[in-house]
């Protein structure tokens, strides 16, 4: 418990609203966190897996309505309807308040309220913010557990400020035409309702950490990104960090959780990683940027992760992990899914918890099926990853999945020009995404459903940023989805990434040269280290061209995009589009 009035009115006002039978505070004492998995297992909200192949596991089905992040129904809930921009669903916070209160009223009778105060970041250090959230599930409070630093130590730290996040959640009827995301920025608030599935409700998730953390970095000086960060060891011992930003289905997990090549690893290469999905970062006293990540886990996609694809991701799910919408084998008690093995089990469940046998052609896991998973478990975690001041950024990569136009890496000019690569972010669906095929979809520094406020306001406070950092890192894009006229990938990806970020790591630091394109700096293509791979310096260049008349097409697409943002948008981006139009001429 604790004595500050203003959680104790936040606590008391949502006792109040959503009337339940019980109120139970989250310790972190882990006889309590036992006691309540027990009991969700007597409801089924909760199964135990095998102790011996996954001790301390669970599987969690959530509702068939129930498996995804609700882009439509997710809101931002400004005074003025300008302040959450042209790519956020915008909502009246009167009306909001309102017409969610009236569906919250009530809501968790015969039922038990849980007060979870939860820390995003290492407990106590400059970088973390505090939040508290309230909820009538299990699911989330032993989520919320791997997820963030949660219990009494939280409040000590807190103390009596007001310095904290409001997050309120409640299943309800799980009823998706009354399923509401809703975020207060000004009110530093979270609503959730109707949802029982981990990116809706995990509120220091994509809520906290993003939505409402970008409009405090914005307000206070600092930034949110989604952005993975890894460290690159050299065989000197010395190491360099970088953070990178990069949509859905581009490798992002991969990336931060990277096995070096064995020509890499025998020269006592090694990569470790900080985080996977999101960064905080400020400047340093020393003028650079220092980055931590502020989750405390992984909420990993399960299908496709495997011990070829992303060892260090499957073998941080083999303890203390909850595993959502995945095949239950009921010889044995564990998980399967799509991609994990080809040996799917003859005797299970799938993820809705029927009979099923992969012959059917159906698949067993959700497509969207979840790994909540500590990150102390993973084999590369990073020894900084409590360091409370962060690691400090040599690079940001920024990346897309793009057959033809992006070269496999290239550098920004400067600052300025970094960002405006970072703006005009983008990738083309694949046919598992939708039926249309190499369609664009701009995603800003993969912020698109993340920014909690107007998106030209966000670009501003970047270049504002880059006026106030004494020692910047450099700015960089890769693509490692260049195809050939059969459409497969020509660069090999996964491990052998790191031959392009040590490039980009020489480059920082003045020690290779590059050559200048229309749209920033390429390697030299026998800068590139290809030993051991089976492509030729040749297949290097082509996979370095930068087409102008490709580029004049992306041009068409920037105006589009940036056309939304009328005379909001930065003049220094239309600045940087108009100097690429020279240069393409």
């Amino acid at each position: 418990m604790t004595d500050n009035k203003q959680v104790l009115k936040f606590v008391n006002d949502s006792i109040a609203l959503c009337k339940p039978d019980k109120v139970m505070w989250i310790t972190g004492d882990e006889a309590q966190l036992e006691s309540l998995r027990a009991e969700a297992m007597k409801t089924g909200e909760l199964i135990k897996l095998n102790e011996k192949e996954l001790p301390g596991c669970y599987l969690h089905r959530s509702a068939l309505n129930d498996v995804a992040r609700v882009e439509g129904r997710t809101f931002i809930c400004t005074e003025k309807e300008e302040d959450a921009g042209p790519i956020n669903n915008w909502m009246d916070p009167v009306k909001a308040y309102k017409e969610v209160g009236a569906i919250f009223n009530g809501c968790m009778k015969g039922r038990t309220m849980y007060v979870i105060p939860f820390s995003m970041g290492a407990i106590g250090s400059p970088f973390s913010k505090i939040g508290i959230e309230i909820t009538d599930s299990i699911y989330v409070v032993v989520s919320m557990k791997i997820m963030t630093r949660i219990g009494d130590k939280v409040l000590e730290a807190l103390g009596d400020s007001n310095d904290f996040v409001r997050g309120l959640h409640a299943k309800a009827d799980l009823d998706e035409s009354k399923r509401y995301i809703l975020h207060f920025p000004q009110d530093n608030t979270i609503w959730s309702v109707n949802s029982g599935y981990g990116g809706n409700v995990l509120l220091g998730k994509k809520c906290f950490a993003l939505r409402i953390a970008s409009y405090q970095g914005k307000n206070e000086g600092w930034m949110a990104e989604h952005m993975l960060i890894l460290g690159v060891q050299f065989p000197n011992g010395e190491i360099k960090y970088i953070a990178a930003a990069f949509p859905s289905a581009c490798g992002k997990t991969n990336l931060a959780m990277l096995i070096p090549p064995e020509l890499y690893s025998k020269k006592g290469y090694k990569v470790w990683c900080v985080g996977d999905d999101i960064a905080w970062i400020r400047i340093g006293k020393d003028g650079r940027l220092w980055a931590i990540n502020p989750e405390n886990g992984f909420f990993g996609v399960a299908p496709g992760t495997n011990m070829k694809s992303n060892p260090n991701a499957l073998l941080s799910t083999k303890k203390n992990a909850i595993f959502t919408n995945v095949v239950q084998n009921l010889d044995n008690n564990t998980v399967w899914w799509e991609g994990m093995d080809k040996n799917p089990p003859k005797n299970a469940l799938n993820w809705k918890g029927e009979k099923w046998d992969a012959e059917s052609g159906e698949k067993g896991a959700h497509p969207n099926s979840r790994f909540t998973a500590p990150a102390i478990n993973c084999p590369c975690i990073s020894s900084e990853f409590e360091a409370p001041e962060g690691v400090p950024l040599s690079a940001i990569i920024f990346g897309g999945r793009r057959a033809k136009t992006a070269p496999l890496v290239y550098q920004s000019r400067d600052w300025n020009n970094g960002v405006f690569v970072g703006s005009i972010m983008a990738s083309e669906t694949t046919a598992a995404a939708t039926g249309a095929v190499g369609v664009v979809r701009r995603d800003p520094m993969a912020m698109r459903p993340f920014v909690g406020y107007n998106m030209a306001d966000y670009f501003a406070h970047w270049i504002d940023m880059g006026t106030k950092i004494a020692h910047k890192p450099k700015i960089f894009n890769v693509n490692w989805f260049r195809t050939d006229e059969e459409g497969k990938f020509i660069w090999p990806g996964f491990g052998d990434n790191l031959r392009v970020l040590e490039w980009i790591l020489k480059r920082c630091e003045d020690k290779v040269d590059a050559i200048e394109t229309p749209i920033g700096y390429v390697p030299k293509a026998e800068d590139i280290n290809i030993e051991g791979l089976d492509i030729d310096v040749d297949t290097v260049k082509g996979l370095l061209d930068v087409d102008k008349a490709t580029w004049k097409t992306e041009v068409e697409g920037i105006e589009e995009f940036y056309a939304q943002f009328g005379t909001k948008l930065p003049k220094e981006l239309r600045k940087e589009l108009d100097t690429l139009k020279a240069k393409l001429k």
